[in-house]
């Protein structure tokens, strides 16, 4: 199931925004006409990923340099070696919808 968590206009281009949904904290990511959502947290270093930089599909924790992709969750290199989960993103009439049920 799906859940509300803002408007598609409330998300700048390369800029993380932070969102509990279900206890989780997300981290919600519009680049270019792509939206992703992704776990708020660093597999290497437990860190919020919304701190960090945003290129292309690619959040950079700030702690460490750790990148993860943000389609897979997936690091692209040392220090983290584990994916971080990412969910489901559709949008409805302008509004952002995450599904947590479906990692």
């Amino acid at each position: 199931m799906s859940t509300r968590v803002c408007a598609v206009s409330e998300l700048r281009d390369d800029e993380p925004l932070r969102v509990e949904l279900a206890e989780i904290d997300i981290t919600v990511v519009r680049t270019g006409d792509e939206i992703f959502a992704i776990e708020d947290v660093c597999s290497h270093a437990d860190f919020p990923l919304s701190d960090g930089d945003v290129e292309g599909c690619t959040i950079e924790c700030a702690l460490h340099g750790s990148r993860f992709d943000l389609r897979t969750g997936k690091p692209s290199g040392p220090p983290a070696t584990v994916p971080v989960p990412v969910y489901p993103v559709s949008v409805v009439d302008g509004d952002v919808y995450i599904d947590v049920e479906n990692d």
